[in-house]
């Protein structure tokens, strides 16, 4: 059956100090219980919490965003915030790579400002020589609008034409909620270094195009509209000539009264 060593084990122990050592271990067994139950509970903030400081704005594209070509782009903006709601987003347009279109695409229940400066250098776009450029647009949430709680928001935005000479495109945002708090999304990502804590949205460039076009969201959007095609050739609607007969009977009538 069982070892005798192993019952005499499984046996209360006797004597005067049996029920101190019962309610010792008692104690011990529920102070363990109790540092389990609170590493878990704090394991699980640290995952809640990890997942929020992820949530941060970011920027990207619609299909591709090519070098030399245009794009059509979200910048995605969580609410972040457990009592405020997102009121206003600003969105800075990098000065050493200005862009000569920048349309934003109307958001329901957002006023949009579109800001222009002139530029230090012009840059030349199809030709022609462009002296000012989009370096802001601000998103500001009208009576009753903005982003609630636990919810995000996209702002769309036509981009063109993307710059050949770099990689990527740097984007510093600020984002201002109800309670006048402000998050600056502005700090700038370092090779080889963590993550920073409010990192700026920062938009990833693929290689050119092979024919130079545009591609992506952007090309079909800013494609031309067909033309209709031509009308058929249909029954020629000439006047037939008028008659004469009774016109010139009367020119001989009034000939011959004279």
């Amino acid at each position: 059956m069982f070892p005798a060593e192993e019952f005499a084990a499984e046996k209360p122990a006797a004597g005067p100090f049996a029920a101190e050592k019962s309610t010792a271990a008692a104690r011990k067994r529920t102070g363990a219980a109790r540092l389990a139950i609170g590493g878990a509970v704090a394991a699980g903030a640290v995952l809640l919490f990890a997942g929020t400081a992820s949530a941060h704005v970011t920027v990207q594209p619609q299909g591709d965003a090519a070098k030399g070509g245009s794009a059509v782009v979200d910048f995605k903006v969580p609410n972040e915030r457990d009592h405020a709601t997102t009121t206003k987003l600003e969105v800075n347009f990098p000065t050493d790579h200005p862009l000569a279109s920048v349309m934003p695409e109307p958001v329901p229940g957002w006023k949009i400002d579109v800001t222009t400066s002139k530029l230090a250098k012009p840059i030349e776009v199809h030709g022609s020589q462009v002296t000012e450029a989009v370096s802001k647009v601000t998103w500001t949430a009208q009576s009753g609008a903005g982003i609630p709680v636990g919810q995000f928001q996209q702002f769309p935005v036509s981009l063109s034409t993307l710059p050949t000479d770099t990689d990527q495109l740097s984007f510093k945002a600020l984002q201002t909620y109800s309670n006048k708090e402000v998050v600056r999304w502005i700090e700038t990502q370092q090779p080889g270094a963590p993550e920073p804590e409010d990192p700026a949205p920062v938009l990833k460039l693929t290689a050119a195009a092979a024919d130079g076009s545009a591609s992506g969201a952007a090309a079909a959007r800013d494609r031309p509209p067909p033309r209709p095609p031509p009308r058929a050739a249909g029954p020629s609607r000439r006047r037939p000539p008028r008659p004469t007969g009774p016109t010139t009977s009367r020119a001989c009538s009034a000939s011959s009264a004279s």
